[in-house]
Parts: structure tokens; C-alpha cells; sequence
């Protein structure tokens, strides 16, 4: 029964990861670098929390999260493709904007700087979600790999002046997979406040961040992403085991674990991790 509890903990944990990492592949194998992860995922959290108030359902709770998730990354492309601003620092202000904006909200809708009233409604949505979750993995990774809109995605993001020369529209193509990349992490964000049954602040606490590690530490493939994820909430799941049991074994040993991993395959010691080759880059000459 205990191994059967950790393997559920290690799910549990490693969903929203898996789910903002993939979001994260789409969005960077288009070329466009998505640091905004952590505010995806935190706006999706509160919208999934208000539809499910508000609606009183569950699925409306996960379709609000998923459209919040879109909607947000919508603007972060309108900022990094039409405008042209810098990705890194547009990303930043899109996380901190997300915070600003959910504490503000939670302010408003419900009395609270803290926290939202719980959602009993959540029910049984969990497997539903971990199933979608399974589903979504191998979705993505058939689609990357497989489909016409997967080809165009990864040619714009390795070579889109080539792309661009064969009728591909790059814009286009960006802003499409950073609303997937959205939708995707609003899911993973409507996860957290299923799993908690209500609405926290920063309740992301830098998952965004360590999703963005895996889909490194996956080498921008969806099914190694959502392994690296299942590997950061392995070790999530065995420090909250460790430290429960009273081992003492300090927790910053088990917690760096999967960095340790990551800065590894960085270096190439265990294969070199190559990021799309045109990661961050939006030539001039598609606006002239």
C-alpha cells in the first residue's frame, strides 16, 4: 500500500510539470523561447478555480483554465511576433503580470489575498485529467513528429527563412503553437487547483520554472519532456517520503537531484541537449 501511495504522490506531482513542459516544447521548437510558463500555469489555476465556482462544474473549471492558458499566451505573442520585444524580459513581465493579476482578482471575487473558497465540485476530475494528460503526451509527440502542422512548427524553428521560402507563414505558425503552449499549460494550471481543490497564491511556486528545465532536460521532444517531469516529481514525491519518515537525510540532497541531471546533459556528458537553432530569433525581414 505505501509503494502504491508513492506512486500516486510521484502522479500527482509530476502532472502539471508534464503538462507545462509540453506546452513549453511547442512553444520553443517554433523558435520562440517561453519563459512565461510560470504565469501560464498560475492563470490557468485561478480561471479553472472561477469556472468551477461559477459554472459549478468540474469541466468547465478545466475548459476555462486551458482558455485563460490560450488567451494569456496570446498576448505574450502579440508582444514577441507583432511587436518584436525582447522574449526573455516579455516572459518575465508575463509571470509577473499573472501574479499581480490572479492576487488582484482573488481580491476582488473573493475577500481574500489568499486563498479561494474550496471547490467540492472538483469530484473525481483527477483521473480524468491524468488520463488527458497521457493522451496529451502521446498527441503531441505524434503530431510534432507526424503531422503537416508538427513539420511546419519544427521547420520554422530550425530554419524559417527556408520555411518561409516554401510558403510557410512563420508568424502564423509561432503564434498557433504558443496558444497550444497555453491551452497546455492552463491545463497543467487547472491540475493544481483541482489537486488543492481551491485557489492559492503563487501557487505555482516555480513549477513553470522547473517545467522549462525539463523540456530541456528532454531535449525538446514531448515524451522525453514528460519523462524528465515524471523524474523532477520523483524526487519531489521522495523527499516529502523521506522527510515524513524522519531519516534524516536533508532534503536539499534529494531536491537537487534532477538539477544535477539536467546540468549534466547540458554539459553532453550524456548526449548533447541542441536547442531549435532558431530559438529566440525573429529575422527582420518578415515584417518588411
Amino acid at each position: 500500500m505505501r509503494a502504491l501511495a508513492f506512486f500516486a504522490a510521484v502522479i500527482r506531482i509530476s502532472v502539471p510539470y508534464a503538462l507545462a513542459s509540453l506546452g513549453g516544447t511547442w512553444s520553443e521548437r517554433s523558435g520562440v523561447v517561453n519563459i512565461a510558463l510560470e504565469g501560464l500555469l498560475l492563470t490557468g489555476a485561478f480561471a479553472a478555480t472561477v469556472g468551477a465556482l461559477f459554472a459549478h462544474g468540474a469541466l468547465a473549471g478545466v475548459l476555462a483554465g486551458a482558455v485563460a492558458g490560450a488567451a494569456l499566451a496570446a498576448l505574450y505573442a502579440l508582444l514577441v511576433l507583432r511587436f518584436r520585444a525582447d522574449q526573455i524580459v516579455c516572459g518575465v513581465a508575463i509571470n509577473l503580470l499573472a501574479d499581480g493579476m490572479t492576487r488582484f482578482f482573488l481580491k476582488a471575487l473573493f475577500d481574500s489575498s489568499s486563498n479561494s473558497p474550496r471547490v467540492e465540485s472538483w469530484g473525481q476530475i483527477a483521473p480524468v485529467l491524468i488520463a488527458l494528460t497521457g493522451a496529451l503526451i502521446v498527441a503531441s509527440h505524434y503530431a510534432l513528429f507526424r503531422s503537416r502542422f508538427g513539420l511546419r512548427v519544427r521547420a520554422v524553428g530550425e530554419h524559417p527563412e527556408a520555411a518561409a521560402s516554401l510558403g510557410v507563414r512563420p508568424l502564423a505558425v509561432r503564434f498557433r503553437a504558443l496558444l497550444l503552449s497555453g491551452a497546455l499549460a492552463g491545463l497543467g494550471g487547472a491540475w493544481l487547483a483541482a489537486d488543492q481543490k481551491q485557489f492559492v497564491a503563487g501557487m505555482s511556486n516555480g513549477r513553470g520554472y522547473i517545467a522549462l528545465a525539463a523540456l530541456i532536460f528532454g531535449k525538446w521532444r514531448p515524451v522525453w519532456a514528460a519523462g524528465a517531469a515524471l523524474l523532477f516529481g520523483l524526487a519531489e514525491a521522495t523527499q516529502i517520503t523521506l522527510q515524513a519518515a524522519g531519516m534524516g537525510i536533508p532534503s536539499w540532497l534529494i531536491q537537487m537531484l534532477p538539477y544535477v541531471l539536467t546540468i549534466v546533459t547540458l554539459s553532453g556528458l550524456i548526449g548533447r541537449s541542441q536547442a531549435p537553432a532558431a530559438l529566440g530569433k525573429t529575422p527582420e525581414a518578415w515584417y518588411e
